[in-house]
């Protein structure tokens, strides 16, 4: 399967959700990986919590053997999350500013406030030669701040974007393809993520640029219950495509 400018990284933590629902090791996050990949996935993303609701720290040391492709973790950078990634190593870390009891990330960084913590941590990713993202929104003073604090990419959180685009407005998009071009311009790479679906991705792929990544955990998983795991990443590769 192709690979296009903006790669595809499937979040396997609903496959984990599912089999923790009922305990043993099936349906296995692993072995999802491992056909996600052979299906033209671009990279495999998790995001282990506290709680240890769906992904687990010992899945997350399984699944790093079996990645070929790009491996990134998402999560809050307390000090167990840390040293895991410094024990994986990772191709990539996404920093994601939400609290242990949040059911999902609702939120981006405000790098200016919480400069110290953020830059510790990213120049301790960085000496591991991991790369190193930041879930943010578009705001243009955070996402300079992003670029001041040392960070390889950001990661636009879209919650509101599908949202906006749900209800029909026209410029979802605008404001992601603005952060982007800002992003760009100060040196950071730009991935994206939250809600992208099949309904909504080929608009914001067509209009943010450039654009390196989009992770889906949650819509693509659903989808796969309708139309099968391999069809729903061909689907969802296929809305990456560059439009002509």
């Amino acid at each position: 399967m192709e690979t296009f400018p903006t790669r595809l990284s499937v979040n396997v933590n609903k496959i984990a959700t599912l089999r923790n629902a009922r305990g043993g090791n099936s349906p296995c996050p692993v072995r999802a990986a491992q056909h996600i990949q052979a299906w033209g996935a671009d990279g495999i993303t998790v995001h282990p919590r506290p709680d240890a609701r769906h992904i687990t720290y010992d899945d997350v040391r399984k699944l790093r053997p079996v990645v070929h492709t790009e491996f990134n973790i998402e999560g809050y950078p307390s000090p167990d999350f840390v040293d895991l990634v410094l024990e994986v190593k990772p191709e990539q870390v996404t920093l994601v500013p939400d609290p242990p009891d949040v059911l999902t990330s609702n939120a981006g960084w405000d790098t200016l406030a919480e400069s110290t913590l953020l830059q510790g941590v990213l120049g301790r990713f960085q000496a591991a030669g991991i790369r190193t993202s930041l879930f943010m929104e578009t705001d243009e003073a955070r996402i300079r701040a992003a670029a001041d604090l040392g960070a390889d990419r950001i990661e636009l959180y879209t919650e509101a974007y599908a949202v906006a685009h749900r209800d029909g407005h026209s410029l979802a998009a605008q404001p992601y393809a603005t952060a982007a071009r800002l992003a760009n311009q100060v040196g950071l790479g730009v991935n994206a993520g939250h809600d992208l679906n099949l309904d909504n991705l080929a608009d914001f792929v067509r209009l943010v640029q450039p654009l390196q990544e989009v992770s889906i955990g949650h819509a693509l998983i659903s989808d796969a219950l309708y139309v099968g795991l391999q069809n729903a990443v061909g689907q969802y590769k296929e809305a990456l495509r560059p439009h002509s």
